[in-house]
């Protein structure tokens, strides 16, 4: 189906309400006009850029709008985040737009909309299947006759996800061209560029490596590590806020009598279940995690355990108690067939509805497909039929025609997929479907059948093994207990150590998350986490299968990490910059050579020898840029360096040569192009990114989710 096919079927008959040309500039106006403008009080702002207001309710409908586009599929808390950087991001190249005085006119408008390189959403609709022709004033009287439903409710659904992203994009290719046409490399950088990556380099050198001192003998204070990062902010600085906690968990998961209990309940169910003639109804009537599916599954696409046991039952047979994932689960073999793995069809359909509103009587439509099939018969071609009465506006350019692999078929009207897989090569027929999104009719004719193999009917009971209301009540009075009397850190940690429990570590929760990092979902722990402080202990939380209790161990503001936070990945680096310092003090104390300098440092001299400037790997040692750069210093070549302090250990270096390998070819002005070329590319997206990143963003989410 077409685009805005999808968009009629999906969101409750939607009519294209788009304004036609006349009221382009309207569209043009609303795309900015009155955006995060915050009129009201602070309580309704859920966020500025760089002082802009992003209101809560302009926000809240824009969720909205994605949560329709996307459907129940899409998690609330993702369409949040999403938004927000959607949000962040529109506002910062609007206001780039408008200090480069970048605008997108109407004309501009309807020149994509309109011309040949239209949307392919628009061309899907007003394409001539026969000629392939998009039929540009076909498009521009439907836009000018739907100009009149302006309180269409769809108009700003359609709005949203079509015109407004057409005009972003043509005003974000504006801008990345103009900076991309600013980019230029001069030949003098390409000289410089070829040269390097022919540099190569030969030298000596005696290496202490850190491993030789145990991590252990070194100590790194708080102090230490504060040092550490005001000597190197940019490494440790975070772009929002974050908190640590320490937690103890009980589970709250099926004992041994649940067990026992849902594999007894079962197995009084299962005679019933082998007697029965009205397997659905049993289904629907005892509950089962596994849905009925009255059809057919092909035997190579039955993935479940036992698959193999359960495909050799005799009709009627049941097959358990087995155990499927978390349940308990009893099969039954229903039925068998031989059943293709793919089909080709194509069809008519006449619609009498849709999303449940009637659009045409059942007589009249039943009366069209009957006489639609007669003119086939007698000899009407069926393409030409399809673009005269189908409804299927998406099939209109294909002739009707559909591919279908067999697990497909779930997701198909069951008149319809029975006719396609359950009938044979060379069937035409006349069904009524009635389901959520549209009813009405099909004429259908089978064109292919491909890959048949034996499919079977299944009924799967299944029922979960979830802890009794006991259990649950069990663990949770267990928790409270806990968490009852360790009312701060000392107590929490003494409880822990009494009761046999080791607290886990939880470095990193941002206040916006909806889930506890490598624990689960649960925005309530969240919010506890922020709205008290370092060294408070919760009440118990239910993640999962378990109840939580935690204790807040860190805060960390935006800025520059706390100590605690930064230790983790600031240690490594100042107990090599420890062992670096002890290394020189005690193994190189000395040496008129580079041979006397092994000698006191218990080592031998090592050789390396054509190491590339452009690819610095030495051999033995890895990537150590210091070396690299010490051993391409023509003032140290045949004479010895200062001790290097490098990622895996000191070095000390002596200069052997420099040149350059032989011509290797590269050609001068082909690099200075491909550099160029290479800027242009990058240059739009780096600068994006480098306006959001230096943008001032107030973000109150948290105030509000």
């Amino acid at each position: 189906m077409s685009v805005i096919q999808k968009i009629r079927d999906k969101y409750a008959a939607v009519v294209i309400a788009v304004i036609a040309l006349s009221l382009i500039g309207f569209i043009l106006m609303d795309a900015f006009v009155g955006r995060g403008s915050g009129m009201g009080s602070r309580s309704t702002v859920v966020g500025k850029v760089n002082g802009e207001k992003i209101d809560h309710n302009e926000f809240e409908r824009k969720i909205n709008v994605a949560q329709t586009m996307y459907g129940q599929q899409a998690r609330r808390e993702q369409l949040i985040g999403n938004v927000w950087e959607q949000t962040i991001d529109e506002i910062v190249m609007k206001q780039a737009y408008d200090e480069l005085g970048l605008q997108f006119t109407d004309k501009e408008l309807n020149d994509v909309l309109f011309g040949p390189n239209a949307p392919q959403w628009l061309k899907n609709e007003f394409t001539d299947p026969a000629t392939g022709e998009f039929k540009v004033n076909d498009a521009k009287a439907y836009f000018a006759n739907i100009k009149k439903q302006q309180n269409n409710p769809n108009l700003e659904m359609f709005q949203e996800v079509y015109i407004l992203p057409t005009i972003s994009q043509g005003l974000r290719q504006k801008y990345m061209a103009l900076l991309s046409q600013s980019a230029y490399v001069p030949k003098w950088m390409a000289e410089k560029t070829v040269a390097d990556q022919n540099a190569i380099a030969s030298f000596s050198y005696v290496a202490v490596p850190y491993s030789s001192i145990a991590d252990t003998a070194i100590k790194v204070s708080d102090d230490d590590v504060k040092a550490y990062i005001n000597k190197h902010p940019e490494q440790f600085k975070q772009e929002e806020a974050s908190r640590s906690i320490s937690y103890v968990s009980f589970n709250a998961t099926a004992s041994a009598e649940d067990t026992a209990a849902i594999l007894n309940q079962l197995s009084t169910l299962r005679d019933e279940f082998a007697t029965t003639t009205d397997n659905e109804g049993f289904i629907n009537r005892v509950t089962s995690e596994i849905p009925f599916f009255d059809g057919y599954t092909q035997g190579s696409k039955m993935q479940m355990s036992n698959a193999d046991a359960i495909r050799n039952l005799a009709n009627g047979e049941v097959y358990g108690p087995y155990i499927d994932a978390n349940n308990f689960v009893l099969a039954k073999m229903i039925d068998r067939r031989q059943m293709p793995d793919s089909v080709k069809v194509r069809h008519i359909l006449v619609k009498t509805g849709e999303q449940g509103r009637e659009t045409l009587s059942d007589s009249i439509a039943k009366a069209r497909i009957d006489s639609i099939q007669r003119a086939i018969q007698g000899g009407a071609d069926f393409n030409s039929m399809v673009v005269q009465y189908s409804d299927d506006q998406g099939s209109k350019e294909t002739r009707g025609e559909y591919d279908f692999s067999s697990t497909q078929f779930g997701g198909l009207s069951r008149e319809f997929a029975e006719v396609a897989f359950y009938g044979k090569t060379g069937d035409k027929r006349v069904v009524k479907v009635e389901n959520a999104s549209y009813s009405g009719y099909h004429y259908i004719e089978v064109l292919n059948q491909k890959g048949f193999e034996p499919a079977f009917k299944v009924a799967y009971l299944a029922k979960p093994i979830d802890a009794s209301q006991s259990t649950i009540n069990a663990a949770s009075a267990v928790a409270s207990q806990f968490a009852g009397s360790s009312r701060n850190k000392k107590q929490f940690e003494e409880n822990a150590n009494k009761q046999g429990l080791q607290p886990l570590q939880i470095m990193d929760v941002k206040p916006n998350d909806y889930a506890v990092p490598g624990l689960g979902e649960n925005r309530s722990l969240v919010r506890w986490i922020y709205e008290n402080k370092a060294g408070d202990v919760s009440e118990p939380f239910e993640v999962g299968e378990k109840y939580v209790v935690a204790l807040i161990t860190g805060v960390s503001e935006k800025g520059l990490m706390s100590v605690s936070r930064a230790r983790p990945s600031a240690e490594p680096l100042i107990i090599n910059e420890k062992k670096a310092q002890q290394i020189i003090n005690t193994k190189f104390k000395g040496g008129a050579t580079l041979e006397a300098i092994a000698q006191g440092a218990g080592q031998t001299v090592q050789r390396a020898d054509s190491v590339s400037f452009a690819q610095p790997f030495i051999p033995q040692i890895g990537n150590e840029p210091k070396v690299t750069g010490a051993a391409f210093n023509k003032s140290l070549q045949g004479k010895i360096s200062e001790p290097i302090a490098g990622n895996s250990g000191v070095f000390v270096v002596r200069g052997e040569s420099v040149g350059a390998q032989a011509n290797t070819g590269i050609n001068v002005e082909d690099t200075r192009r491909q550099m160029e070329m290479q800027y242009k590319q990058m240059s739009g997206y780096r600068s994006m990114e480098a306006l959001k990143k230096a943008a001032k963003v107030t973000d109150n989410r948290f105030d509000f989710y």
